[in-house]
């Protein structure tokens, strides 16, 4: 590294360390593990002592910020290359480029430099027209139309002196509208006062009747939710809606500030002089222009919409991590059922173990309606496996196979079974997975969906892993938030939820594996392949057996994976093997087996964790060892729970408002949560209505999974629209008793509107 390049290591890793309020020092050290390979999960748990305890929500910023901030600085080498091929780099150009701290500042840095279609400006210049429009800005005693006069040049495409003007003036314009200082100036002004106005395209209004709400919308940038503005950029798009950005709530007053803000910058003033109004008029246009100052502010600008993306990544990122640790019914035998009308319901049997061990296909429904049949074959698949739990999709005909799952229950008291809804969510894209057809691929497509219901009944997080995140579907707005950034957040969210729980290397699948720290898919694979040749691994160490697995990547993955009933009783903790030592001299002062104090929290509380530290095992991490071996291998996923759905209501027309309901939360968005209730439609409890208390983030009373009463309060069966609350004593049509939040500045509306039109997913 040389010593510029460390020098810039150094300016970086004290930008990261204000940033997720740590110490340089910490972060350089971080930032060395992970250049060295190591993961995040591993750093967090096992490498306390090396970045003095930073926790994985600060690790998994730095990573963050560490990768935005060596794209940065790519994209710096890139600007700084191109602009001296061009000839066009000087020592003051350079050092402005070098100092910029942020994308959009190099980007205004190279916007004069960048390649791009003819422009007008371009077309004026070449026309020999700037000497006039930097002689009138030097010298406004000029009298505009008698200076221009001696640049008329019909072969030029320049006829008169108006027509000098207007190149001389599309110049000014386009040279205002790439000048970094000024652009930056402009943007951060907009950022804080710009308000942004939506209105809907003419003609359109029956198409984009989804968008009804923002026909006529206007809200100020700053304070814009961020799911409002993806809605209005989703509008934009969909061109159903076009979108300005005012400068202020006074338009008039706001242009004049931007006009004087561009002409102080530019030395124009007011002085009587005569070229002194068309420089102004010219400063003025440039407030509206299409190449305009403020117009290259509100394409160039991306800090409202990449606060947007951040807030909903961060949304999605929360709910996965929801579902990932969403509570295991176990280790039970499960009847998994894939409601459908026409087409049948797809059956599959999984044993405890989540091995495949029958499939079936019924049609109880129209237009066949083989109820008594299609109970008599699930009879005898569930007496045959011992079948403990139903696990039953939640799309199309999900109400109506409940109750066939509900006559069936009737049918074989004696099983003691209990029948659930479970989201099927991106199980039709595992089925038709190169994934899935590789784990069974004998099996029709439409089967892998039942096989995938049951076993996410099973282990969430074991089933969910092998599905693209984004397919799972419990994002705001996801696809429209930047698609890399996305995948990236919740890569990291999956891999941060396998390593807390810890894997069963014994039984695992390789999706599984690959998200265990340090393990790549070909590895994961090779632990599979391995596993079925010679049999269960005895201990961890076995696993250096396995094809492409040394000792770097035995060091990341160990202590995430388990072994059961091994021949190293510590193989079934999260104490990771190089930490065995510090056991050892536990058990050697108190002279005891690793079987005898693994459980015995008397004895471990009562040892001091100083007595047990040396130079590469500090406080944290023994701290850490005598927990686990308090509770090892403990899960920290809850109890499993199952919401029970109304009998009788089925479709979104069995609704009345007042109705006490319980449900599912299915997604948590910034404005509330979705909440299945069984009706095929999920309906929306308004961050206004989730709490008797003001509720600042959603999140903080309720999160995916939970099991939640809630009554209906308004149901818009055209626009399959339900509004919900969670404060049962609410009456539908009235005020609320709780303490309100700011009125929508959009709708002057009561909470179940609001709620109803806020649920625009």
């Amino acid at each position: 590294m040389t010593e510029i390049s460390a020098a810039l290591a150094r300016k970086i890793a004290q930008t990261i360390a204000g940033e997720i309020g740590a110490q340089t020092a910490q972060v350089v050290s971080a930032v060395g593990l992970l250049d060295e390979g190591a993961t995040v999960p591993f750093i967090a748990r096992y490498r306390k002592e090396v970045t003095g305890g930073l926790n994985d929500t600060q690790l998994r910023n730095l990573e963050v910020r560490l990768a935005y901030l060596h794209e940065m600085e790519d994209r710096r080498a890139a600007i700084l290359s191109s602009i001296e091929e061009q000839g066009k780099l000087t020592d003051e150009l350079r050092g402005e480029i070098e100092a910029a701290d942020s994308k959009s500042r190099l980007e205004d840095l190279y916007l004069p430099y960048k390649q791009k279609r003819r422009t007008r400006a371009q077309i004026a210049r070449e026309a020999g027209l700037e000497p006039l429009a930097d002689g009138l800005l030097a010298d406004p005693t000029q009298v505009p139309e008698e200076f221009a006069a001696q640049f008329v040049d019909a072969d030029k495409g320049v006829a008169d002196a108006k027509a000098a003007l207007e190149g001389a003036r599309a110049i000014l314009i386009e040279r205002w509208g790439e000048d970094a200082a000024l652009l930056g100036e402009l943007r951060q002004w907009l950022d804080t006062n710009g308000v942004i106005r939506a209105k809907v395209v003419e003609g359109k209004e029956a198409a984009g009747e989804k968008f009804r709400d923002y026909f006529d919308h206007a809200e100020p940038l700053a304070k814009i939710p961020s799911h409002r503005l993806l809605a209005l950029f989703r509008g934009r798009r969909e061109e159903f809606l076009q979108l300005e950005l005012e400068p202020g709530s006074d338009v008039d007053a706001g242009n004049a500030y931007a006009e004087g803000r561009i002409a102080r910058h530019a030395g124009i003033e007011e002085r009587g002089r005569a070229a002194d109004a068309w420089l102004r008029n010219a400063c003025r246009l440039s407030t509206g222009a299409p190449r305009s100052t403020c117009t290259c502010c509100w394409t160039c600008s991306t800090k409202a919409r990449e606060k947007a993306e951040a807030e909903a990544i961060a949304v999605f990122g929360d709910n996965l991590k929801d579902l990932l640790l969403a509570a295991p019914a176990g280790p039970k035998a499960v009847l998994g059922l894939d409601p459908g009308l026409r087409t049948g319901v797809k059956v599959a049997v999984v044993d405890a173990t989540g091995k495949l061990v029958a499939t079936d296909t019924i049609y109880p429904h129209e237009p066949r309606r083989q109820w008594d049949a299609s109970l008599a074959s699930l009879r005898r698949l569930c007496a045959a496996h011992g079948v403990q739990l139903v696990a039953i999709g939640n799309g199309t005909a999900s109400r109506e196979t409940d109750k066939l799952a509900g006559d069936l229950l009737k049918l074989v008291p004696e099983l003691k079974m209990q029948k659930i809804v479970v989201s099927e969510a991106g199980a039709s894209v595992y089925s038709a997975s190169e994934l899935a057809a590789k784990e069974f691929p004998g099996l029709d497509v439409s089967l892998r969906g039942a096989v995938s219901i049951a076993r996410r009944l099973q282990d969430p997080l074991a089933e969910l892993v092998k599905i693209e995140p984004k397919a799972i579907g419990v994002g705001q707005y996801q696809h429209d938030v930047d698609q890399y950034r996305l995948a990236r957040a919740l890569d990291a969210r999956v891999e941060d939820c396998v390593n807390a729980v810890g894997v069963d290397v014994n039984t695992a699948s390789a999706a599984l594996l690959a998200r265990v720290s340090g393990l790549s898919s070909a590895v994961a694979e090779n632990i599979v392949g391995f596993r079925d040749q010679n049999g269960a691994f005895a201990s961890r160490k076995a696993l250096l057996k396995v094809p492409r697995l040394g000792e770097k990547t035995f060091e990341q993955c160990a202590g995430f994976l388990r072994i059961a009933d091994g021949e190293q009783p510590l193989d079934a903790s999260s104490v990771h093997p190089e930490a065995y030592p510090v056991v050892e001299r536990i058990l050697a002062g108190s002279g005891r087996a690793v079987k005898q104090i693994i459980g015995d929290g008397a004895f471990l509380r009562a040892l001091k964790a100083e007595q047990y530290t040396d130079e590469k095992f500090g406080l944290p991490t023994v701290r850490d060892i005598l927990k686990e071996l308090e509770k090892p291998g403990r899960d920290p996923r809850p109890e499993f729970k199952a919401a029970k759905f109304a009998d009788g209501v089925e479709d979104i027309k069995d609704l009345r408002p007042g109705m006490i309901l319980e449900g599912v939360v299915s997604n948590v968005a910034a404005f509330g949560a979705f909440v299945d209730i069984g009706v095929h439609q999920d309906g929306l409890v308004h961050i206004s209505a989730l709490s008797d208390k003001y509720v600042k983030d959603p999140r903080e009373v309720v999160k995916a999974g939970d099991i939640v009463k809630v009554k209906v309060l308004e149901v818009d069966v055209a626009r399959k629209r339900i509004a919900l609350t969670r404060r049962l004593d609410d009456e539908p049509g009235q005020g609320r008793t709780a303490p309100r939040r700011p009125r929508c500045r959009s709708t002057r509306c009561g909470p179940s509107r609001r709620a109803a039109r806020c649920a625009r997913q």
